[in-house]
């Protein structure tokens, strides 16, 4: 196998000395031990068949990866997949005495990228759906979850292009040649900037509530198309003011190591509706839990996230101002909860951008932010059409 995808024990990232909050390791309820416990519960509900690993970078980072594929349907080969192996199971295949059946040929597969403070475990309700007809892969961005955490630079495009760099790795180390890139979120926006960079490796590009398309609001009180649909949305969750109070002073996260024993009590106030969101497959705290040992070790992807933004959660470069620059045969879907504090004219503003260009906005009923956990049977439906229309 290669050594690129073998599993191995992750480093704890507790002991890491840049972070201020290692006063105190011991005194916050987290490890990365308690993190793959908890999401080993998480990923326990999935019935199609995964492959869970680290993906280790050319540079020694390594990325927490999920891969699903139906259990019915041949699993994809990947790099480090010898050309010897595939040829010794065709010989047991042709020295059997069975009818050999042409399968069809294998699909583009779709990759998913979480949003801030995310982790894989999050796409459980869109996992198995998604993975009946094609691969499925997801995995952790550098310096979240249970990727590695290296330092990220205070430059804001310097920290954009590392986070582009290690999904481009990833690509490379996976074996893919291209894929159908989903994005929630900071994914989103990471999503739009990596398409942008390597077009050839895309063949849709899906953006669910992404953040930082927008420039910053300097009179948002003016009696504007886009003003009044900002007025009619709801307004920012607690969580979303409560970061965008510290974002400027501190790394968006820090009151959750801060606040010590006290971190998961915080969490499940800030973020009550992640329990109800999946109530149906977790009685107790468990997806709580996970957002808390995603985001109480020691600060990685939000120093990335905090360089790339200014005050009140703004991008310092919005994406409205570079979307011309993705190819314009490049399909681009943008999804939006119809409820979400996410401003969906963003995606208007997109399609009129890219004028002829094979770009839609969808909005989805009843949803917020986290589309695909609000409603997640739509949201399957709508990805996988998608999806089928690429191949």
């Amino acid at each position: 196998m290669d050594p690129a995808t073998t599993a191995a024990p992750i480093h704890d990232c507790d002991a890491e000395s840049s972070s201020v909050w290692n006063w105190w390791p011991s005194w916050r309820p987290t490890s990365m031990s308690l993190l793959k416990t908890t999401e080993s519960k998480i990923l326990a509900c999935i019935q199609n068949d995964l492959w869970a690993r680290f993906v280790t970078l050319p540079n020694q980072d390594r990325i927490w990866t999920l891969t699903l594929t139906n259990k019915a349907v041949q699993k994809p080969v990947e790099q480090g997949t010898t050309f010897v192996s595939c040829f010794a199971r065709l010989s047991k295949i042709l020295s059997a005495d069975v009818t050999l059946l042409f399968l069809p040929a294998a699909k583009t597969p779709l990759v998913m990228v979480h949003g801030f403070g995310g982790g894989v475990g999050l796409w459980i309700r869109n996992l198995e759906a998604l993975s009946r007809s094609r691969p499925v892969y997801a995995f952790d961005l550098l310096g979240f979850g249970r990727s590695s955490r290296p330092p990220f630079p205070s430059d804001a495009a310097n920290a954009e292009e590392q986070f582009v760099n290690s999904i481009e790795q990833w690509r490379q180390s996976v074996g893919l040649e291209n894929m159908i890139l989903l994005g929630h979120s900071l994914g989103g926006y990471l999503a739009t900037s990596y398409a942008i960079q390597y077009p050839s490796r895309v063949s849709h590009l899906i953006l669910v509530d992404p953040w930082g398309f927008p420039e910053r609001q300097q009179t948002p009180e003016a009696p504007s198309a886009q003003g009044a649909e900002v007025v009619r949305r709801p307004s920012a969750p607690r969580w979303v003011k409560a970061i965008a109070s510290v974002v400027s002073l501190f790394n968006p996260l820090a009151v959750i190591r801060a606040a010590g024993p006290w971190g998961p009590g915080l969490v499940n106030r800030f973020r009550p509706d992640f329990k109800r969101k999946f109530e149906d497959l977790f009685d107790d705290d468990t997806m709580t839990q996970y957002i808390y040992h995603c985001n109480a070790q020691t600060p990685s992807g939000e120093v990335g996230f905090r360089a790339m933004t200014e005050s009140l959660g703004w991008a310092k470069r919005p994406m409205l101002n570079r979307i011309h620059l993705l190819p314009p045969s490049m399909p681009v879907t943008m999804l939006y909860g119809a409820r979400s504090w996410v401003d969906s004219s963003s995606g208007d503003r997109v399609v009129q951008i890219r004028s002829d260009a094979l770009s839609k906005v969808v909005l989805i009923n009843d949803a917020s932010h986290h589309v695909y956990a609000d409603q997640p049977e739509e949201f399957n439906r709508v990805v996988e059409s998608i999806c089928n229309s690429t191949d």
